[in-house]
């Protein structure tokens, strides 16, 4: 099988790691581990000063935590959705009944900035919830612009970069960002099962409500004192994203960033060779969009007869092919070449 879905196609000696023995957590050793996470996380994210929470969980059990922990302590949030994922974030405040209101954003479109700030001034939320990239549809949003909003009218500004980690620049010291959300299986490039919770140097120190048990941040900021997680952890998730975070540490941020664009770049050009609309205005690096004029219906369960997976886009004829992972841009020929064949056909 070839992946276009994340986390894309992990190298053989990361997957090697999962049928070795499982360590024992409870030791010296696995903490060890465990601070060496934390520590290389914060150092590729550039918030050296910070905490992270790793649970083992989905990213949404991530944005559960924000939500528990954090959006409870504030009077109001608002919440940027340009698509489901920016929705999720609604989804959670209305279940826990928390004071909210919606900036909607259209499919694949950008958020007007000067429109935002307007409903900033006038909703006077005191938290700001949003995705740096809309998985949905691909679009990119504009952080900077962002975070001046929040820092101009004092709100506290959390982010979904569950899909743009490792593959568009994030500084999340420069941007005043309080929370970061990430989960290991897209740019970190493992297996889906580790969530985790990003927390600036600001908010250290605050004891947080005790409104989550399994989320709960105290208990968990407590336990990680000493290197270790207060429930069962993904012991062999754990190793593979230590080991995984070794060679990011390696390479660079830059690099990292760098391949995945010119991925990007290389794919797009060849969807405008095929004439497939691009929509998203601006996209991420860490996936293309793309509609298909014909078979749309057929394309998805067509390539997976071949042996190759790309993600629907949840909208008729709409596609999104992920460059994380292990690709070359003869992967890229190959898969749009197959694409168009099956567009072509008359299945």
């Amino acid at each position: 099988m070839k992946s276009y879905v994340f986390p894309g196609d992990i190298e053989e000696s990361i997957r090697e790691i999962a049928a070795n023995p499982i360590p024992y957590m409870r030791t010296a050793d696995f903490s060890v581990v465990v601070r060496d996470i934390e520590s290389m996380l914060l150092s590729l994210i550039h918030c050296p000063q910070g905490r992270v929470i790793p649970y083992t969980a989905s990213g949404t059990g991530a944005m559960d935590a924000v939500v528990t922990n954090y959006v409870s302590m504030h009077n109001k949030a608002l919440i940027l959705a340009g698509g489901a994922f920016g929705l999720r974030w609604k989804g959670l405040c209305d279940f826990y009944n928390y004071p909210n209101a919606l900036f909607e954003v259209p499919f694949g479109r950008d958020a007007d900035y000067e429109r935002l700030e307007a409903v900033v001034a006038k909703e006077k939320p005191d938290i700001f919830l949003c995705q740096h990239h809309e998985t949905s549809s691909g679009q990119l949003f504009d952080l900077k612009k962002i975070s001046d909003i929040c820092t101009h009218h004092g709100v506290s500004l959390v982010v979904d970069a569950i899909s743009s980690f490792l593959s568009d620049p994030l500084d999340m010291d420069d941007l005043k960002i309080d929370i970061c959300i990430v989960s290991s299986q897209k740019g970190l490039n493992i297996s889906p099962g580790i969530a985790l919770v990003f927390l600036s140097q600001r908010l250290k120190g605050i004891s947080f409500p005790d409104k989550s048990y399994y989320f709960d941040f105290n208990e968990n900021l407590k336990n990680l004192e000493r290197g270790q997680t207060p429930y069962s952890p993904a012991t062999t998730l754990f190793m593979q994203l230590h080991s995984r975070l070794q060679r990011n540490m390696e390479l660079g941020v830059a690099h990292i960033i760098k391949t995945v664009s010119t991925r990007a770049i290389y794919f797009r050009r060849l969807c405008l060779e095929n004439g497939w609309e691009l929509p998203v205005e601006t996209p991420s690096n860490c996936i293309t969009g793309f509609f298909v004029h014909k078979n749309g219906d057929i394309l998805f369960s067509e390539l997976m007869k071949r042996g190759i997976f790309i993600m629907p886009g949840g909208v008729p004829n709409y596609f999104r092919v992920s460059h994380t992972g292990v690709q070359t841009c003869q992967d890229l020929d190959k898969l749009a070449a197959s694409i168009k064949e099956i567009e072509n056909s008359s299945i």
